[in-house]
């Protein structure tokens, strides 16, 4: 910030962000109808090829919310009451949970009971030959769902309740208007795109030691236009409160400082190197013994 200054006019809403997110509702919506009457068959296969897509979009629309780039921080409640609506089409409650612990691991970044994108130490052990690697992948979306708890689980506050209600109240109306057929499409679309799905590199590529000493990576490859730039993250980490639309932006004004990091260009290949390089496993993470005040939302 010292050197280009300039930056500071990038921490702004993305009032776009708002539109978007209410065209993958839609989206999503017109899926749900679209499928009611479809061979099974085919309600699995649009439910990997297209729901998986926007589903796990829908996830990195939250996560760019969970920062309040949609109304800003001075409309902090906007973003959590949006982020209630952004979550409707993946059938399970996320985002205000999501918002709770993301904020951790922005500010303890590795940091060893805190932040919950650590894998667990059994996670470390028990997936460390290739195929239990693969299977680790799979169930990504269970172990994210189910770490917290493990790690550092929090007391229930009274948005999440609103946040399950919600849900509920949207899964049962899905239901009853468009059947079984629906619902499922909605809940795998959400399990497979979370799980073995080109989208889903990014769990890996992040902060995943592929290089010794370098923790955080960033992806510059063309699936960046579905996640909202998530794969800028080193410059997302460097700059929270700029909105992914603004992270190349950044990338272009401070060229010298990212440039020459280890990056990627395909989230494929990461989930291969993963699988296939026997020297990393869900334990080539940094982790850090925290010391001083804690202070967790």
């Amino acid at each position: 910030l010292a050197k280009h200054p300039e930056i500071k006019a990038l921490m702004k809403p993305d009032y776009n962000l708002i539109w978007v997110v209410v065209l993958m509702v839609l989206a999503q919506l017109t899926a749900f109808y679209l499928v009611k009457d479809l061979d099974w068959k085919w309600v699995i296969f649009w439910a990997y090829v297209f729901g998986s897509c926007i589903s796990h979009s829908m996830t990195l629309a939250i996560h760019e919310i969970s920062h309040n780039s949609a109304f800003g921080n001075s409309k902090a409640m906007w973003n959590r009451w949006f982020g209630i609506f952004a979550n409707l089409p993946l059938g399970l409650p996320y985002s205000i949970s999501f918002k709770r612990y993301h904020m951790d691991h922005h500010r303890y970044l590795g940091g060893d009971g805190i932040d919950v994108d650590i894998p667990t130490n059994f996670e470390g052990w028990f997936f460390c030959t290739r195929f239990r690697k693969f299977i680790w992948i799979v169930l990504q979306p269970f172990f994210y769902a189910i770490r917290p708890l493990c790690i550092n689980p929090k007391p229930i506050t009274r948005l999440e309740i609103i946040n399950l209600l919600a849900q509920l109240c949207f899964d049962v109306v899905i239901y009853y208007l468009w059947g079984v057929k629906s619902t499922f499409y909605m809940l795998a679309g959400s399990v497979l795109g979370l799980g073995l799905h080109p989208i889903s590199g990014h769990f890996i590529a992040e902060h995943y030691m592929f290089l010794k000493g370098h923790e955080t990576y960033s992806y510059y490859g063309p699936l960046n236009l579905l996640t909202f730039n998530v794969g800028y993250h080193n410059e997302h980490h460097d700059f929270p409160n700029i909105p992914g639309k603004s992270l190349p932006l950044v990338k272009k004004i401070a060229a010298e400082y990212y440039d020459n990091l280890p990056q990627y260009n395909s989230w494929i290949k990461v989930l291969y190197d993963f699988v296939m390089d026997d020297t990393i496993s869900p334990y080539s993470r940094m982790k850090r013994q925290l010391k001083g005040e804690v202070k967790q939302d």
